[in-house]
């Protein structure tokens, strides 16, 4: 599971534009999309992200993607905004909240197929802190980014939310049940 980690200036960049797009969807109310050939290779190549949004230490949004289907910058942009406007658990951020407000960006590495004879053998397996996880089961899929270890520390309570995460009762287990594990590059800034 590798991916090049990027240098601090281009962490900032990003974070910059993650800024940039909230505040201009606040001004114009659409998500501004950034000219990828204004940024370094690094950015401009196709990578998910994660944006999650913190005001005053308490979660105010978090959107991502699993796949890397646009230029960096882009994903991010969107994903901002995404996390700003769209999170379906919260309403849509207004321009007074912008006092306060935290930025996390995560990047993550290509998801890797994991192979297991069992819950147990999968549970084992497990590392907390550094694993990120996605969950799928016939239509349904869920997925905990690496920070959400802080909360749930246990691999047994840690699937277990994930599944119900995934629509899933947590004793359910099948042969049809697969995870794919991920690691993040996380760094964040306040606005």
């Amino acid at each position: 599971m590798s991916s090049t980690e990027l240098a601090a200036g281009q962490r900032q960049r990003l974070l910059e534009v993650a800024e940039w797009a909230i505040r201009n969807a606040l001004r114009e109310g659409r998500c501004p999309a950034p000219v990828p050939d204004e940024f370094p290779e690094a950015l401009r190549q196709p990578r998910a992200s994660f944006v999650t949004l913190k005001r005053h230490g308490r979660l105010r949004g978090c959107i991502g993607s699993l796949d890397p289907r646009r230029p960096l910058v882009d994903d991010v942009a969107e994903n901002a905004c995404a996390a700003a406007f769209r999170d379906p658990r919260l309403p849509p951020l207004s321009l007074p909240e912008l006092e306060g407000l935290a930025i996390e960006i995560s990047l993550l590495t290509l998801p890797e197929p994991m192979n297991f004879e069992s819950e147990a053998d999968l549970i084992r397996q497990l590392e907390p802190g550094r694993d990120g996880l996605i969950l799928k089961e016939g239509g349904r899929r869920g997925t905990f980014l690496p920070a959400v270890w802080k909360s749930l520390p246990e691999p047994r309570a840690f699937l277990d939310q994930l599944k119900l995460k995934a629509g899933l009762a947590p004793d359910d287990w099948s042969d049809t049940i697969r995870i794919e594990r991920y690691r993040t590059e996380s760094f964040a800034g306040d606005i």
